[in-house]
């Protein structure tokens, strides 16, 4: 079953409590993070082993394979690819021999697997969670979680069905920084929140997924035929291989790539685990001519309710990086890159000041005395805290090992297949108003996006 939406009233609820008297000292709480951190980058070692495959070893799939290193009582016991050479750079990120196959399913059948990391193009997902979960074994899926809303429905039933552990893959949700903004929000320090603002913003050949094409690729050396199964047929194209997220057929564009981070860090942040009611989406293909599908500038503005949001990503590297900002009636909460900040709103009593310009110079000297003389008391101006997460603490690790604690404990994940589905289905909504250049509705009754 999947949980409902998030109502106005339980969202202005939870932002507008009483405010907390008083947060802690930015060093004591940095104090008190490093600690919850490091040991939150590791699992309870006092369990058994958790052994796990990697199905996809291109670049996300390294990075984990990186991460999942660390992370103790842990062991990678295969990896496959349908890539040559991206088999041999799983084994040289994860730094030890391994076996390594190009189909996966032959990993699936070993009794000794409890779990499996899904790093595969967007839309393989939904094949591969679905042997996994099938197969008995707890995944944690890259994100965007789906490609399209029918693969997300299908295996959120699906992982229910079979009662897996499931973690969708963006990693900032593990991060203290969100961690503490969840805190400050919950604690009703920023009152009402009715705007939420984000952005992440990229100005290279590289943001635009314009990656290299290794030197060895080749129908030989990529298995193009297992790989373009669950998309249109058409010849091998080593540019839809490795720049997929370029194409519908395949990938999700910046939404499905940046939206869904920001979306993520802001359902951690405000605990909206709903799908917006409606996006309208604008934006251009103005650089990347190369035949792409999806824009390079995107722009949407998402209704949570009667909460607005408004993500871009743009082509500027000058717009302070990757920030978020919550603006509620009582105060402003910016997390910025590795920081969080939160700024009290000046409501102090203030004497009219515009108004007052029509009035005679005589009333508006009483007025001001008077005011004056009702409100004795000074007020000092807020002043504004600042978080930061701990020196090399690293959310990927965090992530992957929350992953393997909840494998042990078989305790919940906050990033679960609700919730991933949640974020992945609003980037869906995102790609369907630019397309359809209409607002895109969600209609719960029918699980599916309207225009």
């Amino acid at each position: 079953m999947m949980k409902g939406s998030l109502s106005r009233r339980d969202f202005v609820r939870i932002g507008a409590g009483a405010v907390a008297a008083g947060a802690a000292a930015s060093s004591a709480w940095a104090d008190k993070a490093k600690s919850q951190a490091l040991s939150a980058d590791m699992p309870d070692t006092s369990g058994r082993k958790t052994r796990f495959i990697s199905i996809g070893t291109g670049i996300r799939g390294c990075d984990l394979l990186r991460a999942a290193a660390k992370v103790p009582n842990s062991e990678c016991v295969g990896t496959a690819d349908l890539y040559t050479m991206h088999q041999k750079a799983g084994v040289e990120a994860y730094g030890k021999e391994i076996p390594t196959v190009r189909d996966y399913r032959s990993l699936l059948d070993r009794k000794d697997v409890d779990a499996v990391i899904v790093a595969v193009a967007d839309f393989q997902h939904r094949r591969v969670v679905l042997d996994c979960v099938e197969a008995g074994k707890d995944v944690y899926c890259e994100k965007p979680m789906s490609h399209n809303v029918a693969d997300g429905l299908a295996m959120v039933e699906a992982v229910q069905k079979h009662k897996r552990i499931f973690q969708a893959g963006s990693q900032r949700v593990s991060s203290p920084v969100f961690k503490k903004a969840a805190e400050i929000v919950k604690a009703g320090r920023l009152g009402e929140i009715t705007l939420i603002e984000g952005h992440t913003d990229r100005n290279s050949d590289s943001g635009a997924w314009v990656y290299p094409i290794p030197p060895d690729a080749s129908p030989e050396t990529i298995d193009w035929k297992s790989w373009i199964r669950d998309a249109p047929d058409r010849p091998y194209d080593a540019a839809r291989f490795f720049r997929w997220r370029c194409w519908a057929d395949y990938g999700e564009g910046v939404a499905g790539d940046l939206f869904v981070h920001l979306l993520s860090g802001i359902q951690c942040a405000t605990g909206i685990n709903a799908i917006p009611n409606r996006a309208f989406s604008m934006g251009s293909l103005t650089h990347f001519k190369d035949g792409r599908d999806f824009p390079d500038l995107l722009a949407t503005m998402y209704d949570y309710n009667g909460v607005t949001v408004k993500l871009h990503c743009n082509q500027n590297n000058d717009a302070d990086g990757d920030v978020t900002t919550l603006f509620g009636k009582e105060g402003t909460l910016v997390i910025k890159d590795n920081t969080v900040t939160f700024t009290p709103q000046n409501t102090h009593p203030q004497p009219e000041w515009y108004s007052t310009d029509g009035w005679t110079a005589e009333l508006k000297k009483k007025y001001y005395d008077d005011w004056a003389a009702a409100h004795p008391q000074k007020y000092d101006a807020p002043l504004a805290e600042t978080y930061s997460e701990p020196q090399g603490f690293d959310s990927s690790v965090a992530h992957i090992a929350n992953f393997f604690r909840a494998i042990d404990t078989r305790e919940h994940v906050l990033e679960d297949e609700v919730f991933g589905n949640n974020t992945a289905v609003a980037c869906h909504m995102a790609n369907h108003s630019y397309f359809h250049r209409k607002v895109a509705a969600w209609d719960a009754e029918s699980k599916t996006i309207k225009s």
